[in-house]
């Protein structure tokens, strides 16, 4: 099963404390679709990821630069993603994102 949506994601997450740029990595595993996020020296599996339409949520926890547990909620468009990441009652970030073209490198790190 393909859902389309598979790929590296440059993201950048305006955040309170300044951007992040995390790369996410999304595949589909058994039917699954699963993904792992890289960035501030981590690899983190994405949880509960889901694609509803053009929406996309995953959950995940980070440990740098502080320990959180994110939620993200985007919409797809093309190569294209917009949407927010919340960590509990923070007030949401601002995500974009930008899938990479198929040559562009390993996942290992995000874009600088």
């Amino acid at each position: 099963m393909s859902t389309g949506i598979e790929g590296v994601w440059d993201l950048t997450i305006a955040t309170p404390i300044g951007r992040m740029r995390p790369a996410v990595e999304l595949r589909t595993h058994n039917g699954q679709l699963v993904g792992t996020a890289r960035g501030t020296g981590e690899e983190l599996p994405l949880k509960d990821v889901s694609l509803d339409g053009d929406q996309l949520t995953w959950k995940q926890s980070i440990t740098r630069p502080m320990r959180l547990d994110l939620s993200f909620t985007v919409t797809v468009n093309g190569d294209t993603l917009t949407g927010t990441s919340k960590a509990g009652r923070l007030p949401s970030s601002k995500v974009t994102g930008r899938r990479r073209p198929d040559d562009a490198g390993d996942a290992a790190e995000p874009a600088r």
